[in-house]
């Protein structure tokens, strides 16, 4: 049972701070972004491994949706928010104890377990504990501290890497420092679930898809898929496109650029309440064909301003798309089944932001990095393209 004290639901303070612990939160799990070509250097290995350790992440991620998705519901948002931030300070730690690989791996994994433990817990607590006038500000503020955490994490690191000393240690001493004031800050939180269990059981939750939300939720997810894909390519290559393919080495331009395209897909989330769900969904679908096809331009014309266009039309689009299969698959699944259908959307979402740039690691033993990224491209503009002009011509329920 979810309750809010009166004084709680008066006050815009826990709810912001709790948007401001999702934040920190969620810009760990994309800190090392600008730095896997200093890894490249220091360890020594491909382009393959560099897309291969950023897909741990999304297992981790996916790992933790189906087997602790709905913890928080039963031990409360507080005890699962102090876990994913305690799960965040050990994949620092692994980051900073870094002698190999396998600790690059293991702060992966631990990042995408937090990722996952975060996803629910902490958008759920912004949303309850907001007060009932901003609610709809509330929504907003959950996807801003989700989105612009993530974006916020290689922009401080490739900062920090480029213009202060240590640039494979400072990044993550800084993010613990701020983890510590989130402990702290998540410790004074009112807590929104007062009836509770021992413990939830270990057991994975499964896809449950009904057979009534079929029809919305392909579509959806497609879309969701290749929205993905374009923000798990600018998380784990882009940098590797910004340096050896454009010629830009600063760090700072690297977490800039993936900056870029999270602020957009936060703005694109933004604009899809005035839009609709019926047309921002396929809107969003033909905006992501736009983005990708400058993203592949920039790549022939070797030219950084037509990539950063292409992240803010490509992130745009995909924020369009991704609130609005969100909000589509939400509010067609049945009662009974709408969190393990929601599980499984973000199931699809995060094999999405992970499989593709393992493809791409792979293309780019055979067509070099250049090569690689343009077949990418080309598949996410005929699959976008491909659900977009379905959504045209089949609208989305939307109940």
């Amino acid at each position: 049972m979810i309750v809010q004290g009166e004084g709680e639901r008066r006050t815009r303070g826990p709810y912001l701070a709790a948007a401001g612990v999702f934040a920190v939160g969620m810009a760990g799990t994309t800190l090392p972004t600008p730095l896997y070509g200093l890894y490249r250097e220091r360890i020594g290995f491909s382009d393959l491994t560099v897309t291969v350790v950023f897909a741990v992440y999304a297992l981790g991620v996916i790992a933790a949706l189906l087997v602790a998705g709905d913890f928080s519901d039963v031990l409360g948002r507080r005890p699962v928010l102090l876990a994913a931030l305690g799960l965040s300070v050990l994949s620092a730690v692994c980051f900073l104890c870094e002698s190999g690989l396998p600790l690059l791996f293991l702060g992966r994994l631990l990042s995408g377990f937090s990722a996952g433990l975060f996803s629910g817990a902490a958008t759920a607590a912004v949303l309850e504990l907001a007060p009932p006038d901003p609610r709809g500000r509330a929504g907003f503020a959950a996807t801003a501290a989700n989105m612009g955490g993530l974006g916020c994490g290689p922009l401080l690191s490739g900062v920090l890497a480029q213009y202060a000393p240590w640039p494979l240690r400072l990044p993550f001493l800084v993010h613990i420092a701020l983890l510590v004031a989130a402990l702290a800050v998540t410790r004074a939180l009112p807590e929104t679930v007062t009836r509770r269990t021992p413990r939830p059981p270990l057991r994975p939750q499964g896809m449950v898809v009904p057979q009534e939300v079929r029809g919305a939720f392909v579509p959806a997810g497609l879309a969701a898929f290749a929205g993905f894909s374009l923000l798990g390519l600018f998380t784990a290559v882009a940098p590797s496109f910004v340096s050896r393919t454009l010629g830009v080495h600063n760090l700072a331009v690297s977490g800039a650029v993936v900056f870029t395209v999270f602020c957009s897909s936060t703005a694109g989330q933004f604009l899809m309440g005035r839009v609709g769900v019926r047309r921002a969904l396929p809107a969003g679908c033909l905006v992501l064909t736009a983005g990708m096809a400058l993203v592949a331009s920039s790549l022939l014309m070797e030219s950084l301003p037509v990539l950063v266009v292409g992240a803010v039309v490509g992130g745009l689009g995909q924020g369009l798309a991704f609130r609005a299969a969100l909000t589509g698959v939400s509010a067609v699944a049945p009662d009974e089944h709408r969190g393990a259908t929601i599980s499984a959307f973000f199931v699809v979402a995060y094999v999405g932001i992970s499989l593709p740039v393992v493809g791409v690691g792979a293309l780019t033993m055979a067509l070099g990095l250049r090569g690689a990224g343009l077949v990418f491209a080309g598949c996410v503009v005929l699959l976008s393209t491909g659900v977009g002009v379905f959504l045209l011509r089949r609208p989305p329920r939307t109940d």
